[in-house]
């Protein structure tokens, strides 16, 4: 529930994607950081370009693929998207990967307006099924981090939460958050929380070409 809070922890978990000296499967990272590859980190802290494991790009791309059915360049903004605008995957490495896909029967190709659509199988299903894990840890990666490289706009929504928590504490102090007022403010909150959840799981490509 978005206002209770609920925060879950993860355990370790042993993951079927490349594995590196260290890390868990993606290799070795900075001290203190959690994990990664070199580069890893680079965007935030002058290194080279954030990148996925050479062997991993393929989950990535039946990950969107699972979705839809994607050309090639829709594959590279899908993941685009996904990390929170952090990573982008080169060209030089989507499409051999899509045509590595299609060779292994995970993915199958049709034609539309003079372009290769790419389309997941069941076969890519079930190869996409059993290294989920791995999925989820490169996107969560992103997600740690977010807090550091998108601290500035961040800081307007939690400068308006820490306003709203001033504000009834306030009330609470001088006696007028009573039930029925606390009781409407729960259901504002609430409203409120129902209307973002919504914006969340829009079509990234809906949300993208509405004006602000």
């Amino acid at each position: 529930m978005f206002w209770g809070c609920d925060h879950h922890h993860h355990g370790h978990h042993h993951h079927a994607g490349p594995r590196g000296p260290r890390g868990g499967p993606f290799g070795r990272g900075r001290a203190g950081l959690g994990g990664g590859p070199p580069g890893w980190w680079g965007d935030w802290f002058g290194g080279p370009p954030l990148r996925a494991d050479r062997g991993g790009v393929r989950y990535l791309v039946l990950d969107v693929l699972a979705e839809r059915a994607r050309h090639g360049y829709e594959v590279i903004q899908a993941i685009e998207q996904r990390s929170g605008d952090a990573y982008r995957p080169s060209p030089g490495v989507i499409y051999p990967t899509l045509q590595m896909l299609e060779e292994l029967g995970h993915a199958r190709v049709n034609e539309a307006d003079g372009r290769k659509v790419y389309e997941i199988t069941d076969a890519g299903r079930e190869d996409l099924k059993a290294n989920r894990e791995y999925v989820d840890e490169f996107y969560e990666r992103f997600a740690e981090t977010s807090w550091e490289r998108f601290a500035e706009d961040f800081g307007d929504v939690m400068k308006r939460v820490g306003s709203l928590m001033k504000l009834l504490r306030h009330a609470m102090r001088r006696g007028r958050l009573t039930p029925a007022v606390l009781a409407r403010t729960v259901k504002i909150l609430d409203k409120a929380a129902a209307d973002i959840e919504e914006l969340l799981d829009e079509d990234p490509e809906k949300r993208a070409g509405r004006r602000p």
